[in-house]
């Protein structure tokens, strides 16, 4: 049975989503009709999905309101393959944005929303970039897994940082080297990750410290997706990764650029420990419908 699906289509620094809403969890789209409107050159095209819906109508929305129970909306978000994703750092700004344009939420300048997600609930406010997102807690794993990719004469040692889903964050010497990449095709990680993940390659600018604040360089294969212009979760964790191997002496702010555009990503101190925000624009670009079959 055909059902015209109400969407918009939107974006953080290039990190593309097909939004829709579905207040009641009336309508669960298959892996093949993610698929299809995530085609670029047949569907809409996107990096994922994401739907609109109050977290008491989805079995994955009772954790988030049992974390907050002012986490109305929940983000259930889709890669482009059609795969359940934890969290999505731009995806969660556009979501906001969604949410205040389609008159779901009011969003005062200082006020908090919290929105469910499969990592937990994050807590987003406007800024001056766009929206800020409490992106909560963080954890780097011991081990150093090798990263191959093509373009790359050979592996080299990543770091593995979780922000909610995992990534593998690889530095690279120069500018020249992350050109080099093609990221096309998938990085090969070894030992390969349980659950997959996102793998960011990652060069310091030149000076790596402007004013106190960290200055970064960033390309992303997600996992699901492949490569993107951007990556919030990403974005964190290569700032993560970086003041790890800075030290002691780092700055707790940092700017990455992206090929579509920069972020900010701050690391500040919590009740509950060091917590990280994600600052950045989001955009809706326009509206339409579709046949779904």
């Amino acid at each position: 049975m055909a059902v015209r699906l109400h969407f918009s289509k939107g974006h953080g620094t290039g990190n593309d989503f097909i939004l829709f809403a579905d207040p009641d969890g009336a309508l669960e789209l298959s892996e093949a009709q993610i698929g299809a409107l995530c085609d670029r050159h047949f569907g809409i095209g996107a990096d994922g999905v994401i739907r609109a819906v109050r977290s008491r109508n989805l079995d994955a929305g009772t954790a988030a309101l049992l974390e907050n129970p002012g986490a109305e909306w929940f983000m259930d978000y889709y890669n482009a393959d059609g795969s359940v994703a934890e969290m999505c750092g731009n995806g969660v700004r556009v979501y906001a944005e969604f949410l205040t344009r389609s008159g779901l939420v009011e969003l005062a300048p200082g006020d908090i929303l919290p929105i469910g997600t499969r990592a937990g609930v994050r807590d987003v406010q406007r800024s001056a970039l766009g929206f800020q997102v409490d992106m909560g807690g963080w954890w780097i794993g011991d081990e150093e897994p090798l990263v191959n990719a093509k373009g790359l004469k050979v592996a080299r040692p990543g770091l593995r940082i979780d922000v909610g889903n995992p990534h593998v964050v690889v530095a690279l010497p120069d500018e020249a080297e992350l050109d080099a990449l093609d990221l096309a095709y998938l990085p090969v990680i070894d030992p390969v990750p349980e659950h997959g993940a996102n793998v960011e390659f990652v060069v310091p600018e030149n000076p790596l410290v402007r004013d106190g604040v960290g200055h970064i360089r960033m390309r992303v294969h997600e996992r699901g997706v492949g490569e993107t212009l951007s990556c919030g979760t990403g974005t964190v964790a290569a700032a993560l990764a970086f003041r790890h191997w800075a030290g002691d002496r780092a700055p707790d702010e940092w700017r990455v650029r992206i090929a579509g555009g920069a972020v900010v990503v701050r690391m500040f101190q919590t009740e509950d420990g060091e917590h990280l925000s994600l600052s950045g624009p989001a955009e809706l670009v326009f509206d339409g419908e579709v046949t779904l079959v």
